[in-house]
């Protein structure tokens, strides 16, 4: 497998496909492997399949949404009135997206899915393969996603389909972000309490603002360093300091303080309304109490309720 495509196209990949092969291979694991069996490492280990869909423009692929396929994996044939059936859905809803490949679950590409793949071409002559790896990986910081092209290589004097690498970019709209953003505060599975969520996020907020500091610190040291002369001035890194010191927020500017107290006070303003609605619930439901007693006791002695 050769190591880098050389067809010259950008790739855009938006986070709703990962969060739907994400989804399609959680639901079928489950499927496979019941919470009330017992869990080993030898539990199955299922391959999903589906469709990527999106826009392309000039050089430029942008993979927007994917939906499920149907997939013989022992006879590597397609359920092609399913997939026909879906693509027809789909572009009554989005009539300006094209399926652009397919998708797969799994830590490489294999030499069966060149089948699926080449099933596809009749559909678009050079798919794309959008692989997730669902093995965690706790020391790894790159997306485990992997995206492949199709190239034509002679091997042994036989020409022959292969798949090659192909960088990609993360894309995302307003709601794309407002979704993951949601995702990403889900309460856990495990019953945790509101407490244990903000604690994690205030951590999670701590250390961001840790490391954002120690960085600053490393620049600071840099330039008291060139200032003294013990390192060598060099102007292009000095223009990418500034540069990056002029996208910190100016806290101590008078703009800043008062949008950080017209902030405040309105949240100060809204627990104070808060708290007067709950009194007021209170106080209302002590009234309500209080004439139901007080109706009971006029009936029993002749008077009437005066509230």
């Amino acid at each position: 497998m050769a190591s880098s495509s050389s067809s010259g196209l950008t790739f855009k990949l938006h986070p709703l496909v990962i969060v739907n092969i994400s989804d399609h291979y959680t639901r079928v694991k489950s499927q496979m492997n019941p919470p009330s069996s017992v869990t080993t490492n030898n539990s199955i280990q299922p391959r999903v399949y589906g469709c990527v869909i999106g826009i392309q423009r000039g050089r430029t692929v942008e993979i927007f949404n994917s939906f499920e396929l149907l997939y013989d994996s022992f006879t590597h044939s397609l359920d092609r009135a399913f997939l026909e059936k879906k693509q027809e859905l789909y572009k009554k809803v989005f009539p300006h997206f094209y399926i652009l490949g397919w998708y797969s679950t799994g830590s490489d590409a294999k030499e069966s899915d060149m089948h699926i793949h080449k099933a596809l071409m009749d559909i678009n002559e050079s798919p794309v393969y959008v692989l997730l790896n669902p093995a965690i990986n706790h020391a790894q910081k790159d997306l485990p996603i992997t995206i492949y092209e199709s190239e034509l290589h002679v091997i042994d004097g036989i020409p022959q389909l292969i798949f090659v690498r192909a960088s990609y970019t993360i894309e995302t709209v307003e709601a794309e972000r407002i979704s993951v953003d949601h995702v990403a505060h889900l309460k856990p599975s495990d019953g945790g309490s509101a407490a244990t969520q903000l604690a994690a996020h205030l951590t999670g907020i701590h250390s961001a603002i840790k490391m954002l500091n120690s960085r600053i610190r490393v620049l600071h040291h840099y330039l008291l360093a060139m200032q003294k002369g013990d390192i060598p001035c060099e102007n292009s890194l000095l223009r990418q300091v500034s540069s990056l010191l002029r996208r910190l927020p100016a806290i101590e500017s008078e703009k800043f303080q008062d949008d950080f107290l017209m902030e405040y006070n309105d949240t100060l303003l809204i627990a104070y309304l808060a708290m007067f609605t709950n009194c007021a619930s209170t106080m209302n439901e002590l009234v309500d109490k209080f004439n139901i007693a007080y109706d009971r006791h006029s009936r029993r002695g002749g008077r009437t309720a005066f509230i």
